[in-house]
């Protein structure tokens, strides 16, 4: 979902040059390889993934890291001093810090509806330490890990896992809105092959009430050809206001197939979902916000499939070339267990 570029500037930290944890949220990697090993799923889990395309109440962060990341969050959302009104896209110059100019995107209200309000916004680990730490914490790559191998062809149990790219996603009090139907794949289709991973993590409570995710299960077997290949569903409403826009591309088997249930995630805690796992979240109507970090991963061996920028702002990476930039960093490999 890139569709604004901020004007990029040399003048501030950018903290894609740093390959490895500041060490603001948990420290240093660790050296002993029982520390990653702690960390893989069950066997359970890694079927329940396979069967249904997603995993959820995974415990990923500590409270107190949570309301770290929460205290952080506040820089970025502007509907939360109240200081402008958040009903816009591509409005990154209304935030008051300098390091705006490195985000990829960002949007106070993607819906641009005053009543259905959804901040989303990526880039945000070049400015943050925090968010920046965050993508390398063990306890998100090594299930991420194991997940990417449950589905890939080498049959592996582990592989390599680089970071694709980050997102927040908030929904104000009252007037929070709904994400519509999607499958993620439909927005990365400038990478190949498809071995991608998302973790969406909460760090407030969600409930059906608030807007909590929800997925599909066995959706992330819903695919269309695509120049000879299998590729993902084509995208139906990237502002997010038509919860249901997506049926108008499924088949009849899908429709009847289309049994989304709730994830109810708990503070801390991630859902883990394949990149054709179609999933939504409604509007949140409670006095509280509701806010997450997602972070999107790929195998190692990832490849551009486009002569564009892959993400706003960054250097061309050429049709056929390795994703092995600075903006792409290696985050768990076996080797280290």
């Amino acid at each position: 979902m890139t569709t604004n570029i901020p004007v990029q500037s040399t003048n501030v930290s950018d903290l894609s040059y740093i390959s490895k944890p500041i060490g603001d949220l948990f420290g240093e990697l660790p050296v002993n390889p029982d520390k990653y090993t702690r960390c893989l799923l069950s066997e359970d889990q890694v079927g329940f993934y396979k069967a249904n395309g997603y995993l959820t109440q995974v415990r990923v962060l500590t409270d107190e890291q949570c309301n770290r990341i929460l205290d952080e969050y506040q820089r970025f959302l502007l509907w939360n001093n109240n200081k402008e009104n958040s009903s816009g896209k591509n409005d990154a110059h209304l935030l008051d810090f300098p390091e705006k100019s490195l985000l990829y995107e960002y949007h106070s209200n993607q819906s641009e509806d005053p009543n259905q309000v959804v901040t989303h916004m990526l880039g945000h680990w070049r400015v943050s330490p925090l968010f920046h730490d965050l993508l390398f914490m063990p306890t998100i790559t090594v299930p991420t890990s194991q997940l990417l191998a449950a589905l890939h062809p080498s049959q592996q149990t582990l592989l390599p896992v680089q970071f694709w790219h980050d997102q927040l996603f908030a929904k104000p009090a009252h007037q929070g809105g709904q994400v519509a139907w999607h499958q993620d794949y439909s927005y990365w289709t400038r990478t190949t092959p498809m071995q991608h991973l998302t973790v969406h993590i909460a760090l407030d409570d969600q409930t059906e009430e608030n807007g909590t995710v929800h997925y599909v299960p066995g959706s992330h077997r819903w695919y269309r050809n695509r120049d000879g290949k299998e590729g993902p569903l084509p995208i139906t409403d990237i502002d997010f206001k038509d919860m249901d826009s997506i049926k108008k591309v499924l088949t009849e088997e899908e429709i009847q197939q289309f049994q989304p249930l709730p994830s109810l995630l708990k503070k801390g805690h991630a859902s883990f979902h394949h990149p054709l796992t179609v999933h939504g979240s409604h509007p949140n109507r409670t006095s509280e916000p509701r806010r997450s970090a997602v972070l999107n991963y790929f195998a190692e061996g990832t490849r551009s499939d486009t002569d564009e920028p892959l993400l706003n702002g960054i250097p061309t990476i050429a049709r056929g070339e390795l994703l092995n930039s600075r903006f792409f960093p290696l985050v768990f490999d076996p080797k280290w267990i």
